[in-house]
């Protein structure tokens, strides 16, 4: 059988498929954080308060993206990947697209939400294909590269909202970024290949596919898997809070304009922010090879060097000490992304890939995603009366010592890994031999 056969593709395909995963991510993260250059135009035009800003980045993508991922992955465990992601490319980009002609905050709403509901067929089943192209030893670096998408979607985002808003205002800024994925949706479904399940590891499909009920019961078995979400939910809420509003922050307490806080946050965020992202994937890859505990401890320590940078850049006393002393945070603070996805990858059998990292977003995105903006932006009204335009300063101060509560999730997750990974590849071995996939989850 074609599944039987771990190089029915050759290296250029594999190559290939990275890279068009790569681009669809790109497209992604343009949609979804162009908003953030946006906000301060949109809250003078809309006449909206920071709790509803924060709604829009935050809540109201987040339930409806990281819901909806859960059954939209167990679809793609049992259906065509690629032609999901296909489907959710042409639904995000169109809703970007849309968000131009809102009137209110209820239309804004609405637009966001939408988006919310695309991007979320794109990475659980973005995944699944790439656990079945690479191995488990090239696995963190390949997410890591796919992780790539992030940064270079922040800097394409910010770079073309902020000036594209300087002289044609922010509705167009949406139009301009969400027409073209309607046109990558096209290249994705007819030049991406859906690869057999288990290829990478010679595996072939049980064909047992467990519930949504039952992976989460299963996942959330495993103590490292319990410790690397919970951590990884905390480095969102920090990460999505700073992508959400050092751009206000910049605005109200430094006085700089959107096109030139663009191009510095598109180069911090893309550079710095993908260097972190593809270093942390090979330094987990290369130390976790040798101590599998490293998979997870790289994260921590990095965690742990974030926060007194993160302190100077919200204390620092003009704008371009801070975007200096932020090169550290947004690089460091990165490194969470391949390992955190490549370990629960590793950690769910073969038929439950898609969900299992469904189930890893809800719980990023969630807390995240959903609660990081909303807090910074709920916390800024309320230091709004005694601190006034800094109140923003002192609110994403505050978010950034969650770092060490993450930090010290990566590091107890750490110690369980090995354990709980040589358990995963027992009972995968068995259902290749025993009964089924039901001895995994039973």
């Amino acid at each position: 059988m074609a599944a039987e056969q771990p190089g029915i593709f050759s290296e250029a395909t594999r190559r290939y498929a990275l890279g068009v995963l790569v681009v669809v991510y790109t497209f992604n993260f343009i949609d979804r954080q162009i908003l953030s250059i946006l906000l301060e135009p949109i809250k003078v035009d809309l006449g909206l308060s920071d709790t509803q800003l924060g709604m829009l980045t935050g809540f109201a993508f987040a339930a409806f993206y990281a819901t909806l991922g859960i059954p939209i992955a167990r679809l793609a465990d049992r259906s065509n990947r690629r032609n999901l992601i296909a489907v959710a490319l042409a639904v995000w980009s169109g809703m970007t697209a849309l968000s131009g002609l809102a009137q209110n905050f209820f239309h804004l709403l609405l637009a966001r939400i939408g988006v919310g509901v695309g991007e979320a067929g794109c990475s659980p089943p973005a995944h699944s294909i790439l656990a079945d192209y690479y191995p488990a030893n090239r696995r963190a670096t390949a997410l890591g590269v796919y992780s790539l998408g992030i940064p270079v979607g922040i800097l394409f985002g910010f770079l073309a909202g902020g000036w594209i808003n300087e002289f044609f205002g922010w509705r167009i800024a949406f139009f301009v970024v969400g027409i073209p994925g309607l046109l990558l949706a096209i290249v994705v479904r007819l030049s991406l290949k859906e690869p057999p399940r288990g290829m990478a590891e010679g595996k072939v499909d049980s064909g047992r596919q467990p519930s949504i009920t039952e992976t989460f019961s299963y996942m959330w078995r495993k103590r490292s898997f319990r410790h690397l979400a919970l951590g990884g939910a905390l480095t969102a809420f920090v990460g999505y809070g700073v992508v959400s509003w050092v751009p206000s922050f910049l605005i109200r307490s430094h006085g700089m304009q959107t096109g030139e806080i663009g191009t510095w946050l598109g180069l911090i965020l893309g550079i710095p922010g993908g260097i972190g992202i593809a270093l942390g994937g090979y330094l987990a890859d290369r130390l976790g090879s040798r101590d599998t505990r490293w998979f997870l401890w790289i994260v921590a320590v990095a965690l742990v060097i974030c926060v007194p940078f993160s302190v100077g850049v919200y204390l620092a006393p003009g704008p371009y000490t801070a975007l200096l002393l932020l090169i550290i945070p947004v690089a460091l603070g990165n490194f969470y992304q391949a390992t955190t996805f490549s370990q629960t990858q590793g950690l769910a059998t073969l038929k439950m890939r898609a969900v299992a990292a469904a189930v890893l977003l809800f719980i990023l995105n969630i807390i995240g995603l959903g609660l990081g903006p909303q807090a910074v932006g709920v916390v800024s009204d309320l230091l709004r009366p005694t601190f006034g335009d800094e109140s923003l300063r002192y609110s994403l101060l505050i978010a950034g010592f969650f770092n060490l509560w993450a930090a010290a999730h990566y590091y107890i997750g750490g110690r369980y890994l090995a354990e709980d990974l040589a358990a995963t590849a027992a009972e995968e071995a068995a259902t290749q031999t025993g009964p089924g996939i039901q001895n995994a989850v039973s």
